[in-house]
C-alpha cells in the first residue's frame, strides 16, 4: 500500500474518533495529535496538522450545538476571550517553568475529577441548567476565571482543555451537561483559531494530510454533538470519564517514559 494513503487512513480513523469523543466532552486532541506523530511528522509539523483538523472538527460542533440552542452565548463568549489572555500567560509560563510539577499534579487532580464526575453530588446535577440562580455579576466573574486559568493551562501544557471546561462551567457555573459542552466548544474554537493560524503562517500544517483529516473530523463532530443533544447527561458523563481516563493515561505514560 502506498505510505501516503496508508498515513491518510491512519490520520482519517484517528480524526473521526478523536473528533466524536472531542464534540462530546473535549480530549479528542489526545487521539489525533498522537495519530500525527505516529505517522512520523515532526512534532511541530503535526501540531499545526492537527490544528487544521481540530478547528474544522470544532467549528462543526459548535454550529450543531448553537443550532440546538445549547450554549450561552455572553459566558462562553466572556470565557473565550479570558482563554486567549491565560493561553499567553501559559506560554510564557512554559518557558520558565519545568512541565513535570504539573503532570505530578494532575496524576493526584483527574481521579478526585473522575470520582466527582461519577459520584452525583445532588440530584439532577448536570441534568438541568441552574445558572439563572446565580446573580449575573458572579457569573460573568466566574465566567472570566473559568476562561483565564484554563486557557493559561491550554497555553501551558494543554492536553485535556475541553473536558476540564465542560467540568467547570457544569460545577461552577451550574449549566447543564450538553450546555457546558457547547460553552466548551466556543472557548476551544477561539482558542482553534488562534494556533491555526500561527502555525499556517509559519508554513507548519502539511495539508495533504490534514484536509482529509479536517474531514473526517468534521464527520466525528458532526455524529457526536448529535448524540450530545439527544441524549444529554446519558451521553456526557460516560464520555467524560473516557477522556480523563485517556488524560491519566498520557500523563503517566509521558511521566515513565518522557520523550
Amino acid at each position: 500500500m502506498d505510505d501516503l494513503l496508508l498515513q491518510i487512513i491512519v490520520v482519517c480513523t484517528c480524526t473521526f474518533l478523536g473528533g466524536f469523543i472531542d464534540s462530546i466532552s473535549g480530549g479528542g486532541g489526545l487521539i489525533t495529535l498522537p495519530a500525527y506523530l505516529a505517522i512520523g511528522l515532526p512534532p511541530h509539523l503535526a501540531m499545526g496538522t492537527n490544528k487544521l483538523s481540530s478547528t474544522a472538527g470544532t467549528l462543526t460542533a459548535t454550529i450543531r450545538y448553537l443550532r440546538g440552542g445549547k450554549i450561552h452565548l455572553r459566558t462562553a463568549g466572556i470565557a473565550g476571550v479570558m482563554a486567549l489572555f491565560g493561553a499567553v500567560l501559559g506560554a510564557r509560563l512554559n518557558m520558565v517553568l519545568n512541565e513535570e510539577y504539573l503532570r505530578y499534579l494532575l496524576l493526584g487532580v483527574l481521579p478526585v475529577i473522575a470520582f466527582i464526575t461519577l459520584k452525583k453530588k445532588k440530584k439532577n446535577h448536570g441534568e438541568t441548567d441552574e445558572h439563572t440562580l446565580l446573580n449575573p455579576s458572579l457569573l460573568t466573574a466566574l465566567s472570566m476565571g473559568i476562561g483565564f486559568v484554563i486557557g493559561t493551562y491550554d497555553g501551558f501544557f494543554g492536553p485535556g482543555t475541553g473536558t476540564f471546561l465542560i467540568f467547570l462551567f457544569t460545577g461552577l457555573t451550574h449549566f447543564d451537561s450538553t450546555t457546558a459542552s457547547g460553552n466548551a466548544k466556543v472557548v476551544n474554537l477561539m482558542s482553534n483559531i488562534s494556533s491555526l493560524l500561527t502555525f499556517a503562517l509559519a508554513g507548519k500544517v502539511l495539508f495533504v494530510l490534514g484536509l482529509p483529516g479536517a474531514l473526517f473530523g468534521i464527520l466525528g463532530n458532526y455524529i457526536g454533538a448529535g448524540l450530545a443533544l439527544r441524549y444529554n447527561t446519558k451521553v456526557i458523563r460516560p464520555m467524560l470519564i473516557v477522556s480523563l481516563v485517556l488524560l491519566f493515561c498520557k500523563v503517566a505514560y509521558d511521566i515513565v517514559l518522557p520523550a
